[in-house]
């Protein structure tokens, strides 16, 4: 194997190739630019697949009970549509670009502080969204509607997991539903389009169905995706095993992410296409139940998880409950301490925190004592944090 020189691989040397490529490389392509100076690749003669191209290929190609762009698209602000971009394009890149989606990346999926292999809101979304497009491309539904569902699915969840939503609902009238929240306040500045807010409202199963046959997608994918992601993050911290699944989960399903995750993605295929519904044969769909109970008991409310939540509702009611009364610190804001504005202020503030700066508002802001900050399995001491 050939190695380059020290001095080639200096990191002047590195610093003087990266900045003589600032400008890219002129070569006489009626006034164009490209990335290499050995550049070979053509495209050749095209037409572009633009908006409209794209929305006539979805007119010939999409199932009779998908959701078209053309027809959809409706926002609570009107818009000019994208040269280059359908509506449901539009709002994935929109959603991809947010602020509330790049804080999932701190946000806990299941463990606190989770370790750099374990799964955080952010991945989980990723994989909701990987699980929904492949259901969505076989069964001929719209892609980029089920992808931009996927991706904003949980822009809602608060830090720490599911115990936000006790954190919050004494301030929220009818209770915090991060599928509500994530909809009507936290996705509120995208103006995305009624679809995907209707799809992320109604991801979760307790709400009323979706109104389109891509948000039921996402609301299998979700399920079928955490079941199968939670476990495995468990198993890999050592709290179960494999072998401790129920057998109607080994016999019908595996015992691997990707062995159930397959079955459950095949099912929902397969079934959908047989009844012409989106949904999940019997069979399968008592598996995905059995593995749901199996991790809600094992994982979810085990002692160490609800001591856990414990710490989390408390420290997020107590910060909550600190922007109320001194609405100031937050930026912009400009309600009066107490007042209505102010509580639904805070709370979305606290909302969009990630558990670490969470944590530290409430160390630097409440004297929060170190024994009451939630853990997770290898933080260590405070100073870690």
């Amino acid at each position: 194997m050939n190695m380059r020189s020290n001095e080639e691989n200096s990191p002047n040397s590195r610093s003087e190739l990266w900045a003589s490529t600032m400008g890219g490389h002129d070569l006489e392509l009626r006034d164009a630019v490209v990335a290499h100076h050995d550049s070979v690749g053509s495209i050749g003669p095209i037409s572009l697949f633009d908006r409209v191209a794209r929305e006539e290929l979805e007119a010939a190609t999409l199932a009779p009970g998908a959701t078209p762009a053309v027809g959809s698209g409706h926002r609570l602000i009107l818009e000019d549509a994208d040269l280059f971009r359908t509506c449901f394009e539009r709002d994935r890149d929109r959603v991809l670009h947010s602020s509330s989606f790049r804080r999932l990346a701190g946000k806990t999926q299941v463990f606190i502080f989770p370790d750099d292999h374990q799964r955080t809101r952010l991945t989980h979304a990723l994989e909701v969204a990987q699980v929904a497009t492949a259901i969505a491309r076989s069964l001929r539904l719209n892609i980029a509607l089920t992808e931009a569902i996927a991706i904003a699915h949980d822009c809602g969840h608060g830090p720490g997991g599911h115990p936000s939503e006790d954190a919050f609902s004494p301030f929220v009238e009818g209770g915090y539903d991060h599928a509500v929240w994530g909809a009507d306040v936290t996705l509120a500045p995208l103006n995305l389009t009624k679809e995907v807010l209707d799809g992320v409202r109604n991801h979760s199963w307790s709400r009323p169905a979706p109104s389109t046959p891509e948000g039921e997608v996402v609301s299998w994918a979700d399920r079928a995706a955490y079941c199968a992601h939670d476990l495995e993050d468990a198993i890999s911290a050592g709290i179960v095993h494999w072998h401790e699944l129920p057998s109607i989960v080994i016999e019908r399903c595996g015992k691997s992410r990707n062995e159930l995750l397959n079955s459950f993605v095949r099912d929902v295929i397969e079934t959908s296409q047989r009844t012409e519904r989106v949904s999940m044969s019997g069979e399968i769909a008592e598996a995905l139940a059995a593995l749901r109970s199996f991790n809600y008991e094992r994982i979810y409310t085990s002692a160490a998880s609800l001591d856990q939540g414990g710490k989390v509702t408390r420290l997020l009611g107590a910060l909550v409950e600190h922007f109320i009364d001194h609405p100031q610190l937050i930026e912009s804001a400009t309600s009066e301490p107490g007042s209505k504005e102010a509580v639904l202020t805070a709370v979305n503030y606290v909302g969009g925190m990630t558990d670490r700066y969470a944590c530290l508002r409430a160390v630097d802001l409440l004297s929060w004592p170190e024994h009451e900050l939630p853990r997770g399995l290898d933080l260590g001491e405070l100073g870690s944090i």
